[in-house]
């Protein structure tokens, strides 16, 4: 996702605000699912790779329900669109915390030309602290296109697949594809007015405890900072 900002600068954060119609949709599995999520991404390139990181955090009637987070380092010191990954995933729901994880691998990274459009694919090893069988792996793949005049629109996202022993199988998926209309590409609108408009979708199987595949729709909002 952090590519389809930073293709331009090296450097972006955002701060999105998602309604979800997780409980709308699936009243009777989903019925506690929070309504509202915020998240903050940044991403920042350097001679020496680059470094991502996200935060989410769910909000019911009486406040913060859960916060996710995930920060990565792509390193290298070489001319090659192969990078050493690094990468921490951790956070917390009312009276529980997740199971910190720590992964390592290889990353593969395209743009073409104009920065129009690219993406990532790593293969890594995950190691779940405390989980019954902490030895896993991942594969992840992340992607943008700017689209339309000027860029006027942007599909981004990411798709992770894991093992991880669930209730419900050995595997994990979840993929956040995401569709923006980027308002300061329009004419006579100002380039600073960052606001955009869009949605995203989870889509996910065996994810979070729950057993078979979900798809769940937001209507959002962001503004990116230079």
């Amino acid at each position: 996702m952090f590519f389809a900002l930073s293709a331009f600068t090296g450097y972006s954060q955002n701060v999105q605000l998602h309604y979800d119609f997780g409980s709308t949709i699936y009243d009777k599995d989903l019925d506690a699912r929070p309504h509202l999520t915020t998240t903050v991404e940044m991403f920042k390139a350097d001679k020496w790779g680059s470094t991502y990181f996200f935060i989410d955090m769910d909000y019911a009637n009486k406040g913060v329900a859960s916060a996710y987070w995930e920060i990565s380092r792509e390193l290298k010191f070489w001319d090659s669109p192969f990078s050493v990954h690094a990468e921490y995933n951790g956070g917390l729901v009312t009276g529980a915390s997740f199971n910190n994880a720590y992964l390592g691998g290889l990353t593969y990274t395209y743009n073409n030309k104009d920065f129009s459009k690219g993406f990532t694919f790593s293969t890594m090893y995950k190691y779940i602290q405390k989980h019954s069988t902490p030895n896993n792996f991942q594969l992840t793949g992340t992607w943008y296109i700017h689209f339309g005049k000027n860029g006027i629109a942007t599909f981004s996202g990411f798709a992770d697949w894991w093992r991880e022993k669930n209730l419900y199988g050995n595997f994990i998926f979840l993929s956040e594809p995401q569709i923006w209309l980027n308002l300061n590409r329009f004419e006579k609108i100002d380039d600073k007015f960052k606001l955009s408009v869009g949605s995203e979708v989870e889509l996910s199987h065996n994810f979070s405890g729950r057993d078979g595949f979900y798809v769940v729709p937001t209507l959002a909002i962001k503004w990116s900072f230079d």
